[in-house]
Order: structure tokens, then C-alpha cells, then sequence
């Protein structure tokens, strides 16, 4: 990731960080900084240029199909307008207090850190892994007066069943995005916190965090959460097979166009051209991103998710391409093959075809291969071993043939 973003400097914290000999990136402990605060910068009347507004404002990491995270380049003009559509769209003013939960390392922290300043609102930071522990999060939005809040629906889930939810009379507006969120749970805290808004939004890094959003009915009714129309500057167009539009209520590959497109993947031009293309709507073209997702507008000019279209998924609102996992898991000598599916419960299982035998210690040793490899979210919470892997009729790998996992013993 850093050879691909061409980082030249790494802040690591008082744990240090280790790369490799010879490396040329600098590496400088936030312990030991010691410098002299800044002079204060007059901003005010300071004007961005095209190389600033079109440059590269950050690089966000997703994974990959090929085993290696993809560095997706965000520009500074995306996200000024993503930040100046949020403020419009959910009336953020200097009375909000926002609360930064999010690891920085998921898109989604970019605008809890950034919005409370441009609204000139407070921002509430909480502690490392503080978002896996709603208790401590209901102590914070309570303690704070938290108005405003983000959450995956596999969090929102622990969240909303607290005992003391009701407790957080302060929140005006509650944002679930980064996978499916179910009509049951939404309603659930709706009719815990009838004072919040509910929103579902939708979007993938490569649009810049959220494009699409939904203000929830009360009660949201149905099987399906909608994702809700576009977001400011942002085209969104369902297209078939052959990339023409669809007619409302048929399913399509969803194509993103607008001010919120990335300039593309860092040092992966191929891959950039292959998902950013050229998109044809009525007397222009535009440059769109192939989202992958299935979706269909509704009569009612909103759009409904259907799934993915290959074999990327979400897990705990962290976008996994299963590929990568198996990628790592056959990187291992003591691996003949591997396969990873998410089960009902939104947990990775990943089921290993080993070379001979694994050992007593062999899950143990995989786990710690793959902790090497792969960031924690993406490590599957359990490993199976079996003899070969099902396939079907055409001799492809049968997924749903693959068996539950055994139950672990108490």
C-alpha cells in the first residue's frame, strides 16, 4: 500500500513500524515530535487552483481481487462537494456535534471528521475501537450531546438493542450505510429514538463515500431498504448488458458519474480504464464508474439494491472481495485450494483443502499467515477443513454446497 500510494512519509505511533531495509519512505514517531505549533494560516481568502481542486486529496485502500489492495485516488473538488452536499442535504449548522468513530482507514471517517468543521459544529472523537462497544458509545453521545452519528448496520444492530438507546435523546439524525440494513432494525430504533431521522445511504469509495441517500419512512415498510435518489452533482444511470438504460422497476448495473468520481486507481491504470469509462447519456458522454451493484429505479424515482454482480461483498460495512482471501489462504505452502463464503450471520467462513496434514497447531499458523496478509475485518471468523471442495455440475466450485460450519464446543 505504501509503495502503491507513494507515501514518502509514515507518522507511526509509539509502537514504531517496520519496513524493509533501504525503504525509502521517512518514518517519524508521533511520540518523539516535538516541534513548535504552526503559525496560524489566514485561509480566508485563499483560492485552490485547478492542480489543487483536480489533484489528489487522499488515497482510500479497498480490497482487490488479486490479492493486493487497490488505492483509490479521491480529489479534493469530490470531496468539498461531497462534504458541501452533506451540509445541504442534512442541515448541518455550528448546533451539531458530530461524533468521529469511523477507523480512518474506511472512507466513511472522511466526513465525520471534516463536516463538523465546515458547518462550524464540535466533533466528538471517540476512542480506538470504541465503535465495537455500543456502551461506550451510548456514554459518549449521551455525555457530548451527539446530534449527529454514522453506523454499519451489523453495528447499529448491537446499538439499537442496548437498553439504554432511548437514552440518547440528543441525536437528530442517524446515517446507516456500508452494507444492506433491514426494515426490522430501522424501525426498531426508530421506535426507540423517535426523535432522530433515519437515513440508509449508499456509495462506494471510488464516488466518494455516499451518493445516494434515504430519509426512512416510519415504519419502513417491506422486505427492502430503498437507497434513495443521488446526492448533489452526482448521475446515476442503470444500464443492461450492452450499457443501454433500463426501463423503471427492471434490474441493471448501476454507472456513477458527476463531481464525486475519484481520479482512478493509483499505479493501476489498466484497472482504472477498465472500471472508469466513457458513458453515453442522450447528447453527451461523461466519464462514469462501473459499480458492480445491481439496482432498479422505482416508479417512484428512487433506487432499490439488489446485490452485487460479482464476488464482492460487505462485511460489518467493510467492502471484502472474497478473492482476495482466498488469494492469501492458497499463499500458503501447507494450502491446496481454498474457498470463502459469507454466511447468514454476515461472518467470513473459509473452508481449506490442505496439502497432507494440517497438525494439531494448523489452524492457529494459517490464522497468524493470514493476519500477515490481510487487515483483521477480513480474516475469517472460522476455517474448516475439508478434503476437497464441492463442485458442480460444470466442475466450478459449488458455494452452496460448501457445509456449515461445525459448532464449537463450550
Amino acid at each position: 500500500m505504501i509503495e502503491s500510494a507513494g507515501a514518502v512519509l509514515m507518522l507511526a505511533d509509539g509502537t514504531g513500524a517496520s519496513l524493509p531495509e533501504g525503504h525509502p519512505v521517512r518514518v517519524r514517531p508521533l511520540a518523539d515530535r516535538r516541534e513548535p505549533a504552526a503559525a496560524p494560516v489566514d485561509w480566508r481568502r485563499y483560492t485552490a487552483g485547478p492542480e489543487v481542486l483536480d489533484g489528489c486529496g487522499c488515497v482510500i485502500f479497498t480490497s482487490g481481487s488479486t490479492g493486493a489492495p487497490k488505492g483509490v485516488e479521491l480529489t479534493h473538488a469530490a470531496l468539498a462537494n461531497r462534504l458541501e452536499g452533506m451540509l445541504a442535504e442534512f442541515d448541518v449548522d455550528p448546533d451539531d456535534v458530530l461524533l468521529q468513530k469511523t477507523p480512518y482507514t474506511f472512507d466513511v471517517s472522511l466526513w465525520e471528521l471534516l463536516l463538523a468543521f465546515m458547518a462550524g459544529g464540535s466533533l466528538v472523537v471517540a476512542p480506538p475501537d470504541a465503535h465495537r462497544d455500543p456502551e461506550a458509545l451510548i456514554d459518549l453521545i449521551t455525555g457530548h450531546g451527539v446530534t449527529m452519528v454514522h453506523f454499519v448496520p451489523s453495528m447499529l444492530e448491537f446499538f439499537a438493542t442496548e437498553p439504554d438507546v432511548g437514552s440518547c435523546s440528543s441525536l437528530r439524525a442517524i446515517l446507516s450505510g456500508g452494507e444492506a440494513a433491514s426494515p426490522r432494525l430501522l424501525n426498531e430504533l426508530a421506535a426507540a429514538l423517535p426523535g432522530a431521522a433515519l437515513y440508509n445511504m449508499y456509495g462506494p469509495a471510488e464516488a466518494t463515500i455516499d451518493v445516494t441517500a434515504w430519509p426512512c419512512r416510519r415504519p419502513e415498510p417491506g422486505d427492502r431498504v430503498p437507497i434513495g435518489r443521488p446526492l448533489s452533482n452526482v448521475s446515476a444511470y442503470v444500464v443492461d448488458g450492452e450499457d443501454e438504460l433500463v426501463p423503471v422497476g427492471v434490474a441493471g448495473e448501476l454507472l456513477l458519474g458527476g463531481a464525486c468520481l475519484a481520479r482512478g486507481y493509483v499505479g493501476r491504470p489498466d484497472l482504472t480504464a477498465e472500471r472508469f469509462v466513457g458513458f453515453r447519456a442522450g447528447d453527451r458522454e461523461e466519464r462514469v464508474y462501473r459499480t458492480g451493484d445491481l439496482v432498479r429505479w422505482s416508479a417512484e424515482g428512487h433506487l432499490d439494491y439488489l446485490g452485487r454482480i460479482d464476488s464482492q461483498v460487505k462485511v460489518r460495512g467493510q467492502r471484502v472481495e472474497l478473492g482476495e482471501i482466498e488469494v492469501a489462504l492458497r499463499s500458503h505452502p501447507a494450502v491446496r485450494t481454498a474457498a470463502v463464503v459469507v454466511r447468514a450471520d454476515r461472518s467470513l467462513v473459509g473452508y481449506v483443502v490442505p496439502e497432507g496434514e494440517f497438525g494439531a497447531d494448523g489452524e492457529s499458523v494459517l490464522r497468524a499467515h493470514l493476519a500477515e496478509r490481510l487487515p483483521d475485518y477480513m480474516v475469517p471468523a472460522r476455517l474448516v477443513e475439508l478434503a476437497e471442495l464441492p463442485t458442480g455440475a460444470h466442475g466450478k466450485l459449488d458455494r452452496a454446497a460448501l457445509p456449515e460450519p461445525p459448532r464449537r464446543r463450550r
